[in-house]
């Protein structure tokens, strides 16, 4: 309830409860490509796969500007989903972290801040014939994705639980003043004991 995705330490199984973690995967199940960042893939070594609804594994990807995540992940060494691994333009020539061939490294430039552009990102995917995508995280590259204009519908589940510190669910560009807030148009669903709020950040009709 206070924004939290997890403790100081990186903690986070399980904030949500089961009927949240039914609608992560039939969301999956929903979508060509499934992202998320270096940090959240090493952290929790997740497998971005649907196994609690019925559905077709999405592509997995992995933003890794800096090619740091460890070379033993799921997603790297097991093949029950396509997975590109997109690194900067200075591992592009790096031996690829697995042999397996559900693995495709891909190279995209950087900005001034290190990072991937989400439009590149988008425009890659797009290419390779995943237009549907969810970013599942972590927080950073969410919000990274949401100030680039990138997101058409944001989901926040919010459990009633208070951790009191830890990592921010967003992370976004400091504003002044509340005028500068996003309000996007909101919708409320129950999700077992969570809270599901869908945002409608672009107008896609």
């Amino acid at each position: 309830m206070d924004g939290r995705i997890a403790t100081e330490s990186g903690h986070s199984h399980y904030i949500n409860g089961h009927e949240s973690l039914v609608h992560l995967h039939r969301l999956r199940a929903l979508v060509d490509a499934v992202v998320v960042g270096a940090g959240t893939a090493s952290a929790d070594n997740p497998q971005l796969t649907v196994r609690h609804v019925s559905g077709t594994n999405p592509t997995r990807v992995v933003l890794d500007p800096r090619g740091r995540i460890p070379h033993d992940l799921a997603l790297l060494n097991t093949d029950s989903a396509p997975t590109l691994h997109i690194v900067g333009p200075d591992l592009g020539s790096e031996r690829q972290a697995t042999s397996l061939a559900h693995v495709e490294r891909c190279v995209l430039p950087l900005n001034t801040s290190g990072q991937f552009d989400p439009d590149d990102v988008i425009t890659l995917l797009a290419n390779k014939g995943l237009l549907r995508v969810l970013i599942e995280g972590g927080g950073i590259t969410v919000s990274q994705f949401i100030e680039a204009g990138a997101v058409d519908r944001l989901h926040l589940l919010v459990a009633p639980l208070l951790i009191g510190s830890g990592r921010p669910g967003l992370k976004m560009t400091p504003i002044e003043t509340l005028e500068s807030a996003l309000r996007p148009p909101a919708r409320t669903f129950r999700c077992g004991d969570d809270t599901l709020f869908d945002l409608r950040l672009r107008d896609t009709t």
